[in-house]
């Protein structure tokens, strides 16, 4: 019998069995048909119609033909590129690559450690300190901007973003205008539109309404990329209980059901056009009324999407890293741990929200440096255990003999780093240099950790040419903006 680790190429494990799986998605395709979507945008419901399905006023009822059609056309495989070439994320069965999420109102600052509203400065940090974290692969801003022209908030985000870090971003925007002004900010980083086709520097986000409804703004931004060839996740946030069946089969139905619709209008504008199947799927607490970020089910029913994901054949985008705690302590370290773990080892692609805490209020730097250190924890478990004949090591045993110690043995010397994970953060000191060292605790670490990368870090800089772009862009977009202001 071969084991976990030769098959997957990595420790994983699965929620669900194949015939749950099945049930699942002849569930979701039963959904679509018979109770159909709210899609309330002309042209995507013409499109739909059109490829066959039946529309009634803004509901549509989507075959199962449909559906199936739609996911031999989407990429198994997504490749997104750092925007300087220095490397790649390839979203793939089993490849997991975590960041932050978007959109968070409040921000710790990472100095003063006071909760306030989120500021520009804010996104280039975050941009700074992600670009610094080995384990972080891919990067969002943690917040909303306050500070600037609230609708254009989104595309001052993504500058700042993209010109703080080399690695992927994931992208949103308020609206289809703004959508293609990140669309032509990405397109001149990357070099001119078919330098941008052939290596995409941004994944493009946006969600479906819980349950069952695509408003225009949601389908409005999904066609644009599809027909752009930009990549894009399409992910509902489904709370159990709330905007979802409070069982889990029910929710990943449902979730699926939003997605995967998403993935029909994608494939009939831009056949081919990158897919991220997704879902942010957790429970209401009915105590506290609130979508619970450290809940367990949180991790169930991630993997559980996740499981969904790999049977349909798509990559997909989960949740992991974030807290209901209000601040660096024990549980926000809890929660993180469990839905990292969870999420490395089920195998997810993109998995987002690092850093946040407060349910998703305030996004976090703290948060998102120590997830950083239980990210490479979780990595080298996830690694498995490699057995051959140099990693058995008979001879090696044999060569130290009864008594004798590894220490200075080649062998050791030739694995040891890369079979012993070695912590940034975590202590292993004994109590007498511990306490020569200040007596610090994980969280006087970490805080420290995070302004060491403010203060010095730098990311790898855009051209001037590439700054002067985007400033055109922006002072366009602000243009723009005033004569909508004028108009009203």
């Amino acid at each position: 019998m071969r084991a976990n680790l030769e098959v997957t190429g990595s420790t994983q494990f699965s929620i669900l069995s194949e015939d749950q799986a099945e049930s699942i998605f002849l569930g979701m395709l039963e959904v679509l048909q018979r109770t159909g979507v709210g899609i309330h945008h002309e042209e995507a419901r013409s499109l739909l119609k059109e490829a066959g399905a039946m529309v009634d006023g803004t509901r549509v009822f989507i075959p199962p033909a449909m559906v199936q059609e739609a996911l031999s056309r989407a990429p198994r495989e997504t490749v997104i590129y750092h925007r300087d070439g220095s490397g790649v994320i390839r979203l793939r069965r089993n490849e997991v690559y975590f960041g932050p999420g978007p959109t968070c109102p409040n921000f710790v600052d990472p100095e003063t450690e006071e909760r306030r509203p989120y500021v520009k400065s804010d996104a280039a940090s975050v941009a700074r300190v992600c670009d610094a974290l080995p384990n972080i692969g891919f990067v969002e801003s943690l917040g909303s901007i306050s500070d600037v022209t609230h609708s254009l908030a989104d595309v001052y985000e993504f500058a700042e973003l993209i010109t703080n870090t080399a690695k992927p971003i994931v992208a949103w925007s308020f609206s289809r205008d703004t959508c293609r002004d990140i669309h032509q900010i990405g397109i001149a980083v990357a070099g001119g539109e078919e330098l941008f086709r052939r290596r995409p520097n941004y994944i493009f986000y946006c969600e479906p309404l819980s349950p069952l409804k695509s408003d225009h703004d949601a389908m409005d931004k999904l066609l644009y990329c599809a027909e752009n060839r930009i990549p894009i996740v399409y992910t509902p946030c489904c709370i159990g209980g709330g905007t979802a069946p409070a069982t889990p089969a029910g929710l990943l139905a449902n979730a699926m059901a939003e997605s995967l619709h998403g993935l029909v209008v994608a494939q009939l504008k831009g056949k081919g056009t990158p897919f991220i199947m997704g879902g942010v799927v957790s429970i209401m607490d009915m105590q506290h009324s609130t979508l619970s970020y450290g809940a367990p089910e949180l991790s169930l029913f991630s993997a559980g999407l996740t499981d969904m994901a790999k049977y349909v054949g798509l990559p997909i985008w989960s949740t992991a890293g974030c807290t209901d705690a209000k601040g660096l302590e024990p549980q926000a370290a809890v929660e993180a741990a469990l839905s990292i773990h969870s999420a490395m080892l089920s195998g997810a692609n993109l998995v987002h929200d690092v850093g946040y805490t407060e349910s998703g209020m305030t996004g976090s730097l703290f948060q998102l440096v120590m997830s950083d250190e239980i990210i490479g924890m979780s990595r080298q478990i996830s690694r498995g255990i490699e057995v051959n004949e140099e990693t058995l090591a008979v001879d090696v045993i044999d060569r130290v003999s009864p008594g004798g110690n590894f220490l200075s043995d080649d062998h050791t010397m030739k694995h040891f780093k890369r079979e012993h994970w070695q912590p940034t953060l975590i202590d292993r000191w004994n109590y007498e240099t511990w306490v020569t060292r200040g007596t610090k605790t994980m969280a006087d670490r970490v805080k420290e950790r995070t302004r060491e990368i403010l203060s010095t870090h730098k990311a790898p800089q855009v051209s001037e040419d590439v700054k002067k772009k985007i400033a055109a862009t922006l002072s366009a977009a602000e243009e723009r903006e005033k004569k909508k202001t004028k108009k009203q």
